[in-house]
C-alpha cells in the first residue's frame, strides 16, 4: 500500500509541476502601488449595472486619501500568494521524501511525519487556491491574476485528496 501512495504522490507532484509550468506565474509581476481611481470611473455605473449602494460608496470613497485607497485595495496578508507559491510545493516535496523513507524502511514515525506534511501541503494548497480565486475576482488590474488550467487543478486536487486519505490509512494500519 505504501508503494501505491508513493506512486500516487509522485503523480500528484507531476500534475502540480505541470500546473506551475503552464501558468503565468513565471512571468514577472510588476510591483505597482495601487493608485486611487479617477472620480468619473468611480461614479460611472458598471456594465452589469451598479446599484445605488455602489454609487453612494464610490461617491463616499472619492474623498479617501491615497494611503487609505491603497490600503483598501491591498491584499489582506501582503505576500501571502508568494509565500504559498513556495510553501505548497516545498512541503509536498519534503513530505514525498519522508514517504519514500517510510516506504523503504517502514518506520511508523516517518509515515506519520509524511502524513502531517501532506496535510499541511493540502491546507497550503487550498489557501493558495482561495487566494488566487480572490485575486481573480478583484476589479483592479494593477497585477494580473494567475491563470491555471482548471481541469489540471481539479485533477491535482483530487489526486492530493486520495493521497492524503491513503497515506492516513497506510500509516494507521502499518505494523512496526
Amino acid at each position: 500500500m505504501a508503494i501505491v501512495v508513493l506512486v500516487l504522490w509522485m503523480f500528484t507532484a507531476a500534475a502540480g509541476i505541470y500546473v506551475l509550468v503552464t501558468s503565468n506565474l513565471g512571468r514577472a509581476r510588476p510591483a505597482v502601488s495601487p493608485e486611487p481611481a479617477d472620480l468619473e470611473a468611480q461614479l460611472a455605473p458598471s456594465i452589469s449595472g451598479a446599484g445605488r449602494r455602489e454609487t453612494r460608496r464610490a461617491a463616499r470613497d472619492r474623498w479617501d486619501p491615497p494611503s487609505l485607497a491603497a490600503a483598501k485595495s491591498a491584499p489582506v496578508v501582503p505576500g501571502f500568494r508568494s509565500l504559498m507559491e513556495f510553501a505548497h510545493p516545498a512541503c509536498g516535496i519534503i513530505g514525498l521524501a519522508f514517504w519514500l523513507g517510510y516506504t523503504l524502511v517502514h518506520a511508523r514515525p516517518l509515515g506519520w511525519i509524511a502524513f502531517g506534511l501532506v496535510a499541511v501541503t493540502a491546507c497550503a494548497g487550498l489557501s493558495w487556491f482561495a487566494a488566487n480565486v480572490r485575486a481573480a475576482r478583484r476589479p483592479d488590474l494593477a497585477e494580473p491574476p494567475p491563470s491555471f488550467n482548471g481541469r489540471v487543478i481539479a485533477l491535482h486536487g483530487a489526486a492530493a485528496a486520495v493521497t492524503l486519505t491513503l497515506a492516513a490509512l497506510t500509516a494507521l494500519i502499518a505494523r512496526g
